[in-house]
């Protein structure tokens, strides 16, 4: 299991990205609605090929993160640091193409497209053609529609998926739905991939498989992932960093060893004076 080394802000780093800068560090950042502090402090600093967990009780505030580091809200007080650089007053979108890509709690793909047409959506940004181009139907859009395709196919492939390219997004069973949703959110080439309840629905066998797909992604394509996920097997088996959240706020981090035996963690989960049974 990977070492973590203290960083500012009471964080940490794995060794292997001592030598390199975080993608990702937030500062004391927070969010109020009305009179309810939902967010409050959250410090965290994310390697370069870092697989970090989020977890904590339901309400905890886990979801709303996701929605601060994407700017779906602006942060009420603290700072986020994409690669170094500041994504404030930053639109979604623009986040997107700075190196953020997510999922949703809820499956959010383009139901009555195909497979291949869900993962080509995310990468219009990288589709070199004029809108000439494409009206016209010239050279250069046929050529960068073949090189989409190629690379589209690339992200089945990761999940097994290329044979399914043309099925409609809909109609495949949940487990693979998830799967198509990852692989589109990869398309549009993350270094920091955002991960919401990934094993949600899906049955041992699947959640195994997906384990093994997450550690492979951060392999091959050397990005970092932040995930949020209730089933404690894939947290413990594959995040080298954990955060807990409870009530918006960091109660805990470090190893699974050490959020495993961590009793502020155990009361977050079970309450106070009750026992595991």
């Amino acid at each position: 299991m990977s070492k973590l080394y203290p960083m500012p802000s009471n964080s940490f780093l794995v060794e292997r990205d001592l030598d390199k800068r975080p993608i990702l560090e937030t500062h004391y950042l927070g969010i109020d609605f009305g009179g309810l502090r939902a967010v409050n402090d959250f410090s965290l600093t994310i390697g370069r090929e870092e697989i970090t967990g989020l977890i904590g009780p339901n309400g905890a505030g886990k979801t709303t993160v996701f929605n601060l580091l994407t700017n779906v809200y602006a942060p009420t007080r603290g700072d986020i640091l994409l690669d170094g650089r500041s994504t404030a007053g930053l639109k979604t979108s623009e986040v997107v193409r700075r190196g953020i890509a997510r999922t949703f709690q809820n499956i959010r793909l383009f139901k009555d497209q195909t497979v291949l047409e869900n993962v080509l959506v995310g990468l219009h940004n990288e589709m070199d053609y004029t809108t000439a181009g494409a009206i016209l139907r010239l050279p250069g859009y046929w050529r960068a529609e073949k090189i989409a395709r190629g690379r589209a196919f690339e992200y089945l492939d990761l999940f097994n998926m290329a044979d399914l390219a043309d099925k409609q997004a809909g109609s495949l069973p949940y487990g693979a739905q998830r799967r198509l949703e990852i692989a589109r959110a990869l398309a549009t080439n993350p270094s920091l991939l955002l991960l919401d309840e990934p094993a949600a629905g899906m049955n041992p066998a699947e959640t195994t498989a997906l384990m093994e797909t997450i550690v492979e992604i951060r392999n091959t394509l050397k990005i970092a992932i932040l995930l949020i996920e209730h089933d404690m097997n894939l947290v413990m088996g594959i995040c080298e960093g954990i955060a807990v959240l409870d009530h918006g706020e960091i109660i805990a981090k470090g190893t699974p060893a050490d959020i495993r035996s961590n009793k502020a963690v155990i009361e977050a989960y079970l309450g106070k004076g009750k026992k595991e049974g």
